[in-house]
């Protein structure tokens, strides 16, 4: 983020701040920048289409670089020969593909560093393998279970203090009420001293 309080928005080159921010395609938009480049609607995150550094409407997109010909007019049977000049769009060649040189495609990923880690083991947690207890990230298999017994929990089963996860069990013989009333099994005593 450069000196002056926020990003610099797509559109005028000013500065964005974090209330008016629209993010799209990795660029800062204020809410009111955030219009097709060829028809000037307001665009939001299902309505946008980018192509190179220009944000478009879906309906501008696909006049300006949509297929053309025969089976790709208006209608059923229809041959469209509007090209969008009623709209200011001029035709150009299209720019060649570039592939990403980035390995990992996830926005997410880029901006937070790959994966989660576990709390138990430090590795890295996936999604289809994470279970979230006391805020933290972990192993279903294997990690996701008490600190003291090991038995394998779910979110339902488990307790958690200070990070750590425990069965209800252990949880409360650790940190449960003692004292008369209080055993293990139906009508146990407790001695402590």
């Amino acid at each position: 983020m450069p000196l002056g309080g926020g990003n610099k928005c797509g559109r005028c080159h000013k500065t964005v701040y974090f209330a008016e921010e629209v993010l799209c395609d990795g660029r800062s938009f204020h809410r009111s920048c955030f219009l097709c480049m060829v028809c000037g609607k307001n665009l939001d995150s299902t309505t946008v289409a980018v192509h190179m550094d220009e944000v478009y409407c879906k309906g501008c997109y696909g006049k300006k670089y949509g297929p053309k010909g025969y089976g790709y007019g208006q209608g059923a049977g229809t041959l469209s020969t509007d090209k969008g000049e009623s709209l200011g769009i001029t035709h150009e060649e299209p720019a060649p593909h570039h592939p990403t040189s980035n390995p990992n495609p996830s926005k997410l990923a880029q901006k937070f560093g790959g994966s989660d880690k576990c709390s138990r083991c430090g590795k890295a947690v996936y999604a289809a393998e994470k279970v979230i207890g006391a805020g933290n990230s972990w192993h279903k298999v294997g990690c996701f279970t008490c600190a003291t017994c090991n038995k394998s929990l779910e979110s339902t089963t488990q307790a958690d203090k200070d990070g750590e996860i425990y069965c209800k069990s252990c949880y409360g013989k650790h940190f449960g009420p003692k004292g008369f009333g209080y055993g293990q099994g139906a009508g146990a005593l407790s001695h402590t001293q």
